[in-house]
């Protein structure tokens, strides 16, 4: 890995990946495709706006696919794409890292 000059293509996923809750809302999907609601309750702390947000921003990076399943209601599954379904090696090695490094938060 040549740290001397930065690589446009690693600066362009840390935008995608670096945002605020992008990682997680990932590592949600990576199980089975999910509801909004069900993303919305595994991200504590992300709003429905910026959640909606950042399902749009994954979909136009080709991570993520929306599905609409015409019922009554309508039933819209979000899920990921083989792009989307690769950051399994990054969940898995940032998870390994957190396993041996990390605290889990104190509760007040």
């Amino acid at each position: 890995m040549d740290c001397e000059t930065p690589c446009p293509k690693y600066e362009r996923a840390m935008k995608v990946l670096g945002k605020k809750w992008t990682c997680l809302m990932l590592r949600c999907l990576l199980a089975e495709p999910r509801r909004f609601t069900e993303i919305s309750t595994y991200v504590d702390g992300l709003s429905d706006r910026l959640l909606s947000q950042r399902l749009q921003e994954l979909e136009d990076e080709g991570i993520v696919t929306r599905q609409v399943f015409d019922r009554r209601p309508v039933v819209v599954e979000y899920s990921l794409t083989p792009k989307g379904q690769a950051f399994r090696r990054i969940a898995e090695a940032i998870q390994e890292w957190a396993d041996e490094w990390a605290q889990a938060p104190t509760t007040a």
